[in-house]
């Protein structure tokens, strides 16, 4: 799943091609991604491109008129398959509406010839777009966290002592904290030194201190790895190069050498290393479980 350092990098990407240049047509492949219909997608058409950025795990890409009246913003949610693919040699031809392909949305946007197809890959359609006037009228941008980057220290201490939820829980909770998914939070634990199953209330001062840098220091430093010169193409290839623990079942840690070991639950899994943040212990396995839902 695409998360605040992936979605961050694929904005600026955007930004750097798209800022200044029109957008010359749209074409929707999937109209179950589609969650407005007023104004209609169509309505992008013509417009300029003012800039291209994030809002949580949400890309926003916003537009202005020749008339220079109200933004209109294009939002996107890569949800957990989704993701975007850049093109200088863009296909005229539209994606086969209701086909089986990946394809849901193409934009024909930057130098022409240019444009971006946002794909989805398995059968669990979860991808959505939107076309607003403003972000916060997509519900679930308006119910967003603070932003894990601008969180601080006293706002992050805050939120855990009034929470009895399980931290790895709460940071993947984005109505808690906004940009922070499934494989980042168990980097951040790693870091940390944490238990993903340790109570949120019951952390000590320097248990907030060690997560707080760890969700920092994860953060940028998976910023600054996808900021080479492969774009979009190679950011999934980066994200997994920087990984400690996170889809390493059975890999050795790579700080203390022992065998990294799962949770599975019903339709996902974390992992954490248990010298590191267990005191040696093995977490159960919770397949029945629905703690992460």
């Amino acid at each position: 799943m695409p998360e605040l350092p992936e979605v961050t990098a694929i904005a600026d990407f955007l930004d750097e091609r798209m800022a200044g240049l029109p957008i010359r047509r749209v074409d929707v492949a999937s109209l179950a991604v589609l969650k407005t219909a007023d104004p209609p997608y169509t309505a992008l058409v013509g417009r300029t491109v003012a800039s291209v950025g994030r809002i949580g795990k949400y890309l926003v890409i916003t537009t202005v008129g020749a008339d220079d009246g109200e933004p209109l913003h294009l939002v996107i949610h890569l949800s957990r398959a989704g993701w975007v693919r850049w093109s200088e040699n863009l296909s005229p031809t539209p994606p086969r509406p209701g086909g089986k392909g990946p394809i849901a949305l193409r934009v024909h946007a930057g130098l022409p010839g240019e444009g971006f197809d946002v794909t989805e890959a398995g059968t669990q359609k979860r991808l959505a777009v939107w076309v607003v006037t403003d972000p916060l009228d997509v519900e679930r941008i308006a119910g967003l966290g603070p932003d894990a980057l601008a969180l601080s220290r006293g706002e992050l201490a805050q939120i855990c002592a009034g929470s009895s939820a399980r931290i790895k829980n709460l940071l993947t909770d984005q109505r808690i904290i906004a940009g922070i998914g499934n494989a980042y939070s168990d980097e951040i634990l790693h870091r940390a030194r944490l238990s993903p199953f340790a109570t949120a209330k019951g952390l000590s001062d320097d248990q907030l201190d060690a997560l707080h840098s760890a969700i920092t220091e994860v953060l940028r430093d998976a910023l600054a790895r996808l900021e080479g010169p492969g774009g979009v193409a190679t950011m999934k290839a980066e994200k997994r190069s920087g990984l400690q623990v996170h889809a390493r079942t059975g890999l050795p840690c790579p700080v203390c050498g022992d065998t990294v070991a799962q949770v599975a639950f019903a339709d996902r899994s974390f992992q954490y290393c248990p010298t590191c943040q267990t005191g040696g212990k093995k977490l159960a396995d919770r397949r029945m479980s629905r703690l992460l839902k």
